[in-house]
Order: C-alpha cells, then structure tokens, then sequence
C-alpha cells in the first residue's frame, strides 16, 4: 500500500508523449502551450499618454500653455511642443515630439481661449514609455502554461492568433457492477443509479478537457477484458469505477495484468479511496477509481486531475489555503490520512459537513473544499488551521 505522496510522486513521474497540434485563439481556452510565446511588437509601441491631459514641457508648467493641436488615440500628432506650448490629448495617444510630461485635466483651468494653466502639483510624466512592457522577441507565456482569459488576452496582444498547444489525451470513462443503472432508470430492489460516470465527466469538462462514456460492463470477465482490451488500443486514459477492490466480483486488477498493464499502484493509504488502482501499457494509462461516489470525487481530485494536466504538458499546483476551524471537530477514523469535506464560511473559518461517509455524495454538493487530517489525529480545536485543497 502506497502513502499520498508516494502515489502522487509515482504517477507524476510516469512519461508521456504528448503530440502538439495548433488552435485557433477563439478555441484555445483550457489548453496548455507547447512552446513559448514571443512578442513580434513593443508594447507601448510608442510613448503613450496615461490619461487624458495636456502633453508639455516640464519646465513650462508655471507659466501659460498654448494649446496648439487636440490629439486621440489613433491620430499622429502634426506639430513640435515648444515653450510655453501644450497639445490636448487624450488617453493611449502618441506624445508630441517635444512633450516630457502629461498633466491631468482635473489640475488644469482655462487661462484665454486658447491658453490653459497647470494649478496642480507636478509628480510624474503619466506616460507609458515604449516597450516598457514589452520589448520585441521578448518572451511573454512560457511553454506549458495554461491557457486562462489573461493568456488569450496576451496572445492577441502579440500576435499569435493560432498557438501551438498540446493535444488533449483521449480519455475513456467506464463503470462496472451489474448493481449499476443509468440516471434515466428508477433502480429496482438491489440497483442503485450511475453518479460517477456523470460527475467524472463533469469533473474534466471543468478542467476544459473531453471524455467518451464507454457505459457500464457487466462483471463478468469476458466482457470486462473485451472492453479494457478496446479501450487500451484506442484512448490515452481509462478511466474506470468500481470493481478493483477484494470482492469475489472485483475482476478488474486481474484482467489489467492480464492485458499487459503494469499496476504501479494499487492501494492508497488515505481515506476515503484506499481501493484505488494506476497503471500503464505503453502510451496509455489506467486509474482504477473505488465505486463509491465521494471516494470517485475526491481520488480524482487528488490524483487525477493533476495528472490529466501532466499529460497536457502542464504541472497542476491546487490552491490550497490555511484556515481555523470555526468549532472543535471530532476525526472518525484516524488510522489513515482523511480527507473531509468541509464549508468556508462569510468569516472564513472551517465548517465540517455533516457526513456519513464515501457514499454520501450530497455532503459534496455543499461543500467548497476538503481538508486534510493527518493519520492519528484525533481532534481538531476551535480555531486550529488547518489545510483546505478547494473543490
């Protein structure tokens, strides 16, 4: 049996082959690049005003201004600034030759009709100077980074309107257990519906990835080995509930070897999803997730999702925040490092969710994160921090 760190450290460090594929910017939200984004611009590309104002002399500002042109943005400013001269202009304009400085609106009054006073206090050039951002060829996202609304924001700033990124793997959901039904059947006596395949879809939909739903295979071997036989030639992630554990019917670890799957891990040391199983043939990878709802949600959170990153080409790094607990909270439990759902409240401390254990999925359905206990603890005192990995 394996420890959190040593099965997370094991799986990251598998190897992958990712092939690359260029998107259209309109599409490349979610994705990972594949190389890295230079600039084929300065930005500014020239020296710009900060504001609407008067663009001027430094050295003039105590004396009348004659303003000489009105510049907007996008105009080439026609005339020199000399002394005692000033253009009106207006925010993202190019600087007159001749100007060192921009002097707010609001600090100005009008002195004649075409002359103005500057009746502020004079403390900076308000003028973004060119390439002060960023300079040409000037690196701006590096290679596998995640492609978020910023980063699209930068690739039309620079340019690169079809970034190279790397294909997303092809991933395969399957469900085992002939107690297993689909959402639309009202379970007879014995038959409990199908949770996980749909939350496991939803959970790599947000991660802006796809899945195809292979259904549920009966536990029989044949038909489990026809259908992990299939789905091993044709997608680069199998991901499978249910059927991995020590029951008379958990064919599932056999058949994988069978297959030529090599099970690096198959056991957990952690609550809930000490059942859970990883392997790999090849170019293709296997999680075995245990059947229980929670467990599915939070084994893959913890395992899963970063490594669906990893084989993207980008190394996930969950937001995992210190915070009190609002009461004393009473571990059940404690042999195994646990994984609790929990609520963060308006005053940010730790609520426990009532639960009842890895089928309760309802206890997900409030909770914002799960925090981390550590085997052999107890007890948590009001007002003890403690880690929350949000969800």
């Amino acid at each position: 049996m394996k420890s959190f760190e040593e099965a997370l450290d094991l799986m990251l460090s598998c190897e992958y082959h990712a092939q690359t594929e260029k998107v259209d910017i309109m599409e490349c939200l979610g994705r990972i690049l594949a190389e890295d984004v230079t600039s084929d611009i300065n930005m500014p590309p020239f020296d710009k005003s900060a504001m609407d104002g008067y663009a001027a002399r430094r050295c003039d500002l105590g004396k009348p201004l004659e303003v000489i042109e009105t510049i907007k943005a996008g105009d080439i400013p026609q005339k020199k600034i000399h002394t005692c001269q000033c253009s009106k202009i207006m925010t993202g304009s190019i600087i007159p030759e001749g100007a060192d400085c921009v002097i707010m609106v609001e600090e100005t009054e009008q002195h004649t009709a075409n002359t103005i006073l500057f009746t502020g206090r004079y403390r900076k050039s308000n003028i973004a100077l060119k390439a002060e951002d960023i300079a040409v060829g000037t690196v701006v996202l590096k290679k596998s980074t995640l492609i978020r609304p910023q980063e699209v924001a930068v690739l039309a700033t620079v340019g690169c309107v079809q970034p190279l990124v790397f294909k997303m793997p092809r991933i395969i959901i399957l469900s085992t257990g002939d107690e297993i039904v689909e959402p639309h059947i009202k379970p007879s006596n014995g038959k409990i519906r199908n949770s996980n395949a749909y939350q496991l879809h939803a959970q790599i939909l947000k991660m802006h990835f796809k899945s195809s739903y292979g259904g549920i295979i009966c536990d029989t071997p044949q038909k489990l080995e026809e259908t992990l036989a299939h789905a091993l030639s044709n997608h680069d992630l199998i991901i499978l509930t249910g059927g991995i554990s020590m029951g008379d019917y958990d064919y599932v670890p056999d058949i994988l070897k069978k297959l030529g799957v090599d099970l690096c891990v198959q056991k957990i040391d952690i609550k809930p999803g000490k059942p859970t199983i990883f392997g790999q043939k090849h170019n293709t990878f296997v999680f075995g997730l245990p059947g229980n709802p929670v467990s599915s949600f939070v084994i893959f959170e913890l395992f899963t999702k970063p490594f669906i990153y990893k084989m993207a080409g980008h190394t996930y790094e969950p937001r995992v925040l210190s915070l009190p607990m609002a009461d004393d909270y009473t571990v059940k439990g404690i042999n195994r490092l646990s994984w609790q759902p929990i609520v963060i409240t308006p005053q940010k401390t730790v609520e426990a969710v009532r639960y009842h254990g890895s089928g309760h999925i309802h206890a997900l359905s409030k909770a914002d994160g799960i925090m981390r206990v550590e085997a052999g603890k107890a007890k948590i005192l009001k007002g003890e921090q403690v880690h929350v990995r949000q969800i």
